[in-house]
């Protein structure tokens, strides 16, 4: 676990598996209150799948470029969907967005954001801030809680943050990947 400064100065403990190689770092409600200071020149970006974006809901002002999607084929030796990486993330990012863009990412917990913010480092992309507590937040811990195991620990929809099923069309960026390429992933 890593104590870093975000956007505010204050420190967030961030865990290792949320980390990224660029080590910027919000909550939600920071990362709305960043938004709404200039909502010209910040955007959120929800990676998360188009499954949990339409039908979980997501922040109302955000784009949606999934990082991985399902395979809809099974896991080997697990109960859960298969799931690969979407070929056309970072090429979709660089359709819509500059390396120099201030973007806020965002997953369902913080977790795929930081894998996504890694890849476009990669890709040359400077200013990207993982939403360390995502759309739906951390798993309650407390075995006393009768919500002990749900995401209603911080994230967007559990700090009260506006958000929406409805989407903007304009705004989604399905992956184009084929029965084809998903079978031979």
């Amino acid at each position: 676990m890593t104590q870093a400064q975000d956007a505010s100065t204050s420190i967030l403990s961030v865990p290792k598996h949320k980390e990224t190689s660029l080590g910027l770092y919000l909550t939600a409600r920071q990362a709305y209150e960043k938004w709404k200071a200039n909502p010209e020149a910040v955007t959120i970006l929800d990676v998360r799948t188009p499954e949990e974006y339409f039908y979980v809901g997501h922040a109302e002002m955000a784009w949606n470029i999934p990082v991985i999607v399902h395979a809809y084929q099974w896991e080997a030796n697990k109960p859960a969907l298969k799931m690969i990486l979407n070929p056309d993330f970072i090429a979709r990012a660089k359709e819509h967005f500059k390396p120099t863009d201030t973007l806020l990412v965002m997953c369902r917990s913080g977790g795929r954001s930081a894998k996504s913010i890694d890849l476009l480092a990669q890709a040359g992309f400077k200013n990207v801030h993982n939403i360390v507590d995502g759309m739906e937040g951390d798993l309650v811990e407390d075995p006393e809680s009768h919500f002990k195991g749900k995401r209603l620990k911080d994230g967007w929809k559990n700090s009260g943050l506006p958000w929406t099923y409805a989407a903007d069309p304009k705004k989604v960026c399905l992956p184009s990947i084929s029965a084809d390429t998903r079978a031979s992933q």
